[in-house]
């Protein structure tokens, strides 16, 4: 990697609780799980994978001034994280309540503080990071109209300082809500957009997933569609399409598995991978992300 290889992740800083179900939701009764609370929040799971990988990384983001905030702050350093993470007074650090079976989890989210992020923190946090030559954002910032213009102006940011961009789309349902059209044009020029099935059937329309991504490259200048199981493909604006297998593994919890799997492909695209290479890549910490409970790797 060159000299400006740090990577800068904006997003969600959150507490999970997570749920592992021993059966179908028994709904209006009980169901028996295995519960755990640990850090989570898709921008600070990539920070805590990329750290693990050996590579400098800042996590910029927002907590609340309570017990729960200054936890995930601490539990980040001490993986190896730098943390450019505002406390705020008055608001809950976010939680999620995460639902897991073998092949599927739904989330319960309150984004707490992470609403309070705000373009001049972001602005500060790269001011303070002249190593840094990559921004990856977390679209949850983009998705809630009081921390959008914090997503807007880490994507602006980054490109007046020279930085390559990358934006995970994060979720199907606020992307539904917010509208292709606008979520695109937030995007426009990223340098790569990874998105799973459901986000591209949302912004592309029901093409199969070569052809999403080729619809997606009108937008962004590489596209990864996630297939879980099925594995992933790439596709740049020139159309050079490229596929990786998925790994088999013993599915335990597939919480945090899409951003184990960004943080390897960032990693191994900056340091030069060719799209092949930084697929096989990703796969492999995707597969060990969910081989484990829990969204973040283990120490």
């Amino acid at each position: 990697m060159n000299h400006r290889s740090r990577i800068l992740v904006v997003g969600d800083v959150i507490t999970d609780v997570v749920a592992v179900l021993s059966g179908p939701l028994a709904t209006g009764s009980d169901t028996g799980a295995e519960i755990r609370f640990s850090g989570g929040g898709q921008a600070a799971n990539t920070a805590a994978w990329i750290a693990a990988q050996g590579v400098d990384v800042t996590l910029v983001g927002a907590v609340g001034d309570d017990e729960a905030g200054r936890d995930r702050v601490a539990e980040l350093t001490r993986i190896g994280v730098d943390c450019a993470v505002e406390p705020h007074e008055g608001y809950p650090t976010g939680t999620v309540i995460v639902l897991a079976t073998d092949a599927e989890r739904t989330m319960v989210s309150q984004r707490g503080a992470n609403l309070r992020l705000s373009a001049a923190h972001v602005d500060r946090a790269l001011a303070g990071a002249p190593d840094a030559g990559h921004l990856h954002l977390s679209a949850y910032t983009l998705l809630d109209a009081e921390s959008r213009g914090a997503g807007l102006r880490a994507l602006a940011a980054a490109r007046e300082r020279g930085l390559t961009t990358s934006v995970d789309a994060a979720s199907a349902a606020p992307l539904r809500r917010v509208g292709a059209a606008a979520f695109l044009t937030w995007v426009r020029d990223v340098d790569l957009l990874l998105v799973n099935t459901d986000e591209a059937t949302v912004l592309a329309g029901g093409l199969d997933p070569a052809a999403q991504a080729r619809a997606l490259s009108a937008a962004a200048r590489r596209v990864v569609v996630k297939r879980g199981a099925a594995g992933a493909v790439w596709v740049d604006r020139d159309a050079t399409v490229s596929v990786a297998a998925a790994r088999r593994v013993a599915v335990v919890d597939v919480t945090g598995a899409g951003d184990a799997f960004a943080a390897g492909l960032l990693t191994a695209w900056l340091a030069g991978a060719d799209p092949r290479a930084a697929l096989n890549r990703a796969a492999d910490l995707g597969a060990t992300a969910v081989a484990t409970v829990g969204a973040r790797p283990t120490p």
